[in-house]
């Protein structure tokens, strides 16, 4: 017991230094970018360069997980991510920084892909709930912290990359302490893992478990729609800035604040009733944020509640996938988690842009209540099909 706790909390502690970078990232280059006049469009898609790294080995992690074990790719994740920080430090090039991009979301997505596919194969089932949202919860909260590093840059815009390359380093040294492990396989798997078996797999695990992807894909596009198009539409209804500084934050709060209680929640009364509930709810949240929008304090409050229910979206989305699927079929499952979570954060920004564009007279959050409500219906169709419990031809 104490040693399957040590890897968790190390695992835990890796995956949190992640999110502190990604967290960083994202309105650091953004600031950056800005301030060398850089236009708006080429600055919003410069940022999809993590996302496209993350589908560009998505269907490639699989391979080597399966030959090599979990630690070996979380030592190539963090390594390449490492590297990547640093190298902004030695040059401005906006081809180069995009290209380091790319990298970062490669190396995150094989560190959170290993991390996540291990704690979910060692956690028991009636931990599985508390152990994902632990997960989440710590990447959530190394996420917030991430942005604060913006001010450093008016000491010197290097230092926040050194700064968050240091700690990455510091965190990806514990790897080390951990006995490697390599995922289950199936009694009837003898074939080699190759692309076109790993497509193989994933047929399967969206046959058994697509209900599972849908929050996850739902999250992607309500994290990219937020950051990217409410500030948007924030000022074009007259919001003062200072007010979104506020506001934003609140659903981030929200969401650290409840992520634990929720998974615990899921362990007793079963992940979909969980997820149909926060749907649900999260829905309502932002017709009421709709309605409520030129009121800064109730605007702020309602994104606190829809950050509460809707905060834990992915981790719910990870362990609930969990469930649904035996071991050997985890390692496709997790990449497809991160596959749909992926392409909801790309095509976010670009139907909330959209939507504020085109749909003027609408206000941008019916957008979001609108993704909630289908992902609902979604969720209460779903039916699982027993036959999950038998043998897979994979």
């Amino acid at each position: 017991m104490k040693g399957l706790n040590f890897r968790f909390w190390i695992l835990v502690v890796i995956v949190s230094i992640s999110g502190f970078s990604q967290g960083m990232l994202l309105p650091l280059i953004a600031v950056l970018l800005e301030n060398a006049n850089v236009p708006s469009h080429i600055n919003g898609l410069h940022a999809t360069g993590l996302y496209i790294g993350v589908l560009l080995a998505s269907p490639l992690m699989e391979a080597p997980l399966k030959k090599f074990g979990y630690k070996p790719l979380i030592v190539f994740g963090g390594l390449a991510v490492i590297i990547s920080l640093f190298s902004f430090t030695l040059t401005d090039s906006l081809l180069v920084w995009f290209f380091l991009r790319l990298l970062i979301g490669i190396g995150d997505h094989a560190l959170h892909f290993s991390t996540q596919t291990w704690i979910t194969a060692f956690s028991p089932i009636h931990k599985r709930g508390r152990n994902i949202s632990l997960y989440g919860l710590f990447f959530g909260v190394g996420f917030a912290v991430g942005p604060l590093m913006t001010r450093f840059i008016a000491i010197d815009p290097e230092l926040p990359f050194i700064i968050s390359s240091i700690f990455s380093l510091l965190a990806w040294l514990t790897v080390f302490f951990l006995k490697n492990e390599i995922p289950e396989a199936a009694a009837s798997d003898v074939e080699t893992y190759s692309l076109r078996s790993t497509f193989s797999r994933f047929t399967q695990v969206f046959k058994f478990a697509w209900a599972a992807v849908l929050p996850a894909f739902c999250y992607g596009i309500l994290e990219a729609s937020l950051n990217g198009n409410f500030p948007v539409y924030a000022l074009r209804i007259g919001m003062d800035v200072d007010a979104l500084s506020i506001i934003l934050p609140a659903f981030s709060v929200g969401g650290i604040i409840f992520q634990l209680p929720l998974g615990l929640l899921s362990d007793r009364y079963g992940r979909r009733n969980i997820l149909l509930f926060i749907m649900f709810f999260g829905a309502a949240s932002f017709i009421s944020a709709a309605i409520f929008e030129q009121s800064f304090v109730l605007l702020t409050l309602t994104f606190f509640i829809a950050g509460m229910l809707l905060g834990s979206t992915f981790s719910l989305s990870i362990a609930y996938m969990t469930d649904l699927l035996p071991k050997q079929l985890l390692p496709a499952g997790n990449l497809m988690i991160g596959i749909f979570f992926s392409i909801g954060s790309i095509i976010g920004p670009f139907l909330g842009g959209i939507f504020i564009q085109y749909l003027q007279q609408i206000s941008f959050f019916y957008f979001i209540s609108i993704m909630l409500f289908f992902i609902f219906i979604g969720l209460l169709l779903f039916k699982i099909q027993k036959s999950v419990d038998h043998s897979f031809n994979i």
